[in-house]
């Protein structure tokens, strides 16, 4: 990975983009894409898309998700404590005693989700974790509900304060690489393909709102009408104690990128993927979705009268946590991965 793209990648992750909230992180990715991009555009739901080659017939559409999982301040209290409610798949049982950082209109504010002592819980309640968001509150200092209101508002967003941490043997640990690894990978594929020839369009978005059902894909697949569409987000690794790969099938850390075979993803398109790989003496790894209706590659393969789609996952551990982690080379391999699948491309792929 070179220097500038570290670089953009670390920024991208210290920028809060929770879902409906893009806005900071894709102002990054707009300005990374514009210098390998022939065009960047926003559209009305804050996707951002760069193109490159945009006369050839045949359109390839990349799709990462730049939002993350995060809260939002739904009520405050006489006493002035917050109540959140989550925004995409937040684990409630992970909140309680983390620090938040609150965006508002006068700036971010920090607050704490509060917690009681253990010496003063009852054995029903050490036993059962807090699994209800609004039985949890947020503890911001302020005296009372008036005081509250002068630092953040009803409606204010906000992500879990946890940043970049550099594990042994390669690996890293941050919040928000759901997906702002996938939003950095399908920008840096442009970075690479920069002043080659290509056969193919490449519409490199950068969507938003996947964490609340695949919004800005849904969209953005509509606008750009492409042929093959190829998602990319984080994947389940089973590497760590509690998984069981008899369920969501074996991967690890470092292995290489993980492709999914599975009736959402067109067949042929997925062995273009791995021909490429193993042209490339790339490792991969494989893991079966029977239904993969969670990830963008759903809506593109939805899109208008059928797109021919393909997902290629980053793999990671302890996913929609504070700590979510992967292994900086297999995001640097799926890179790679995908820009050479489309400088192979001839434009005329047999796909049905």
């Amino acid at each position: 990975m070179t220097s500038s793209a570290l670089r953009f990648l670390k920024e991208l992750l210290e920028t809060p983009t929770p879902t409906g909230s893009e806005t900071r992180g894709q102002a990054l990715v707009t300005e990374y894409m514009k210098q390998y991009a022939d065009n960047v555009t926003m559209d009305i739901h804050g996707n951002v898309i760069g193109v490159r080659n945009p006369g050839a017939p045949l359109r390839v559409m990349l799709a990462g998700h730049c939002d993350e999982i995060g809260l939002m301040v739904q009520y405050i209290s006489p006493e002035g404590y917050l109540t959140m409610s989550a925004l995409g798949g937040v684990t409630v049982s992970l909140l309680q005693g983390e620090r938040i950082m609150i965006q508002t209109a006068k700036g971010p504010i920090p607050g704490v989700f509060g917690v009681k002592p253990i010496h003063l819980m009852t054995e029903e309640d050490r036993k059962k974790p807090v699994n209800l968001i609004h039985d949890l509150w947020v503890d911001i200092g302020a005296k009372n509900r008036k005081d509250a209101e002068k630092m953040v508002a009803l409606g204010d967003v906000a992500t879990i304060n946890s940043g970049w941490i550099e594990l042994g043997n390669g690996l890293v640990a941050c919040r928000a690489f759901d997906n702002r690894i996938g939003a950095f990978i399908i920008a840096d594929v442009l970075r690479l393909l920069k002043g080659k020839k290509l056969h193919v369009a490449v519409y490199a978005v950068s969507t938003v709102q996947e964490e609340v059902g695949l919004r800005g894909a849904k969209t953005a697949a509509f606008s750009v009408d492409p042929h093959i569409g190829i998602a990319v987000d984080v994947g389940f690794s089973s590497d760590y104690p509690g998984m069981n790969a008899k369920i969501i099938g074996e991967s690890k850390l470092g292995a290489g990128p993980i492709l999914h075979p599975g009736p959402t993803y067109n067949p042929a398109l997925l062995e273009i993927i791995k021909k490429t790989a193993r042209k490339q003496k790339m490792a991969t790894q494989l893991q079966p979705e029977a239904r993969g209706v969670s990830t963008d590659a759903f809506a593109m393969m939805m899109n208008r009268g059928g797109v021919a789609s393909a997902l290629i996952s980053v793999p990671t551990r302890y996913m929609h946590s504070p700590v979510e982690t992967i292994a900086l080379k297999d995001a640097e391999n799926t890179v790679k991965l995908i820009a050479a699948t489309i400088e192979n491309m001839t434009g005329k792929e047999k796909l049905r």
